[in-house]
């Protein structure tokens, strides 16, 4: 019960908006740094640039009428008015449809869906997120990646499902866009803690504790982050044959920042890691706990085996989970991701309802324990018994999430 109570504790003193590379993100560091050293551990802040930007005007007018709107961050400057056009398939003929037209997309806008915008002569887009049915009329800061826009921008804004259900009811003829912001660079943090080990193999843990801008992120993925610092807990006074690093990742929800920065500065020590064990969302009331294994198939089967062993379900499987695994595994690093995976209308992120509420102490430590006897498996054995090599359908499946290829279907 003492640790459930500590658990809970931290994630009620972390529950804040923290965005990538905000002052609050690097509260939050510092809160993790000085977790790690009451419990005797030194840990410390790696820098990393990111991409910042300051919205200074952002406007939708659709056939006069002002819209509630927000600015993608990073999408430039510029004012443009155009025909709406409502991006409803993807085909070649629809896509043509958008040469001269501000086109409204339904979901996030994804790095191949601009790019096809951009081929296909579009001025300017709109997206929307938020639900229909709920009280609220939020809208997320969205931003236009680096790694998406490639440096040819066109102006973007996002609403509310609410007002996007207006403009097409209406039938909206005309939209305008303006979108004035300040473009300059920041700094975000990865926090790493070493436990050495008796070998000069390395297994990595990792989580991120940033939040999305209408989040506390609670669930996701302060959970995570708390989790870690739990195993480290355990580490520091059990005995663990492979050296352990933990490191909580910055910037994960702005593109897995922190985790690629680190494989970028670390480049050279890649090679003693021989497994990466990520936390990303756990412990909530509702959900399925999972693996994902972005690594060969042997590890699922061997999940599979002590989950039955120890009487705990877990739902494990080869793929590629959104999250700081990623990276790792892109440098052939064998990789799993845990979770308990809540279904949409029990425990939903990246808005305001991602609070403590959705929480379950004894789930967070029952997952915890899970995590942290594999863990421990893996940490005292002979040697890592998970091959570090990624198999051809993992890569493939990389190459298609890292936008490096399009996915067929």
């Amino acid at each position: 019960m003492k640790n459930a109570n500590r658990i809970m504790q931290i994630l009620e003193e972390t529950a804040y908006i923290r965005t990538g590379g905000s002052p609050e993100e690097l509260r939050c560091a510092e809160y993790i740094l000085a977790q790690c050293r009451e419990m005797g551990l030194e840990a410390k802040l790696e820098a990393f640039e990111v991409d910042m930007a300051d919205i200074q005007n952002a406007e939708l007018i659709a056939d006069g009428k002002h819209i509630p709107c927000k600015g993608y961050l990073c999408a430039g400057s510029g004012e443009v008015e155009a025909p709406l056009y409502y991006l409803t398939a993807k085909d070649a003929n629809s896509l043509k449809n958008c040469r001269g037209k501000i086109v409204l997309l339904d979901g996030y806008l994804g790095c191949w869906t601009y790019r096809d915008l951009l081929e296909n002569g579009a001025l300017g887009f709109i997206t929307y997120d938020g639900n229909a049915n709920y009280a609220d009329s939020d809208m997320d800061q969205r931003e236009l990646r680096s790694y998406v826009s490639q440096g040819n921008k066109i102006p973007g804004v996002n609403i509310n499902a609410k007002s996007a259900i207006e403009l097409i009811r209406d039938s909206v003829k005309t939209v305008k866009i303006l979108l004035k912001q300040e473009e300059t660079k920041g700094v975000s943090h990865n926090i790493v803690l070493d436990l050495p080990g008796e070998t000069e193999d390395v297994i990595v843990l990792t989580a991120h504790y940033d939040s999305t801008p209408l989040s506390q992120g609670v669930y996701d993925n302060m959970s995570g982050s708390v989790g870690i610092l739990e195993i480290a807990r355990y580490f520091a006074v059990n005995p663990h044959r492979s050296s352990l690093r933990f490191i909580w990742c910055g910037c994960e929800e702005r593109g897995l920042l922190g985790s690629k920065a680190y494989c970028q500065a670390h480049t050279e020590e890649l090679d003693k890691i021989v497994l990466n064990i990520n936390l990303d969302m756990i412990g909530s009331i509702m959900g399925k706990f999972i693996a994902c294994c972005t690594s060969e198939e042997k590890l699922v089967h061997y999940i599979q085996y002590m989950g039955s062993e120890l009487g705990r379900g877990v739902n494990a499987y080869q793929g590629v989970y959104s999250s700081d695994s990623t990276p790792f595994a892109d440098r052939g690093i064998p990789a799993v991701s845990f979770a308990r995976d809540a279904p949409v209308n029990t425990a939903t992120i990246h808005n305001r309802y991602d609070t403590i509420a959705v929480m379950k102490a004894e789930h967070m430590q029952e997952d915890i324990d899970f995590i942290l006897a594999f863990t421990d498996r893996m940490a005292n054995a002979k040697g890592c018994p998970v091959a570090k090599e990624m198999p051809e359908n993992m890569k493939e499946k990389l190459d298609i999430y890292l936008c490096r290829k399009r996915d067929k279907k």
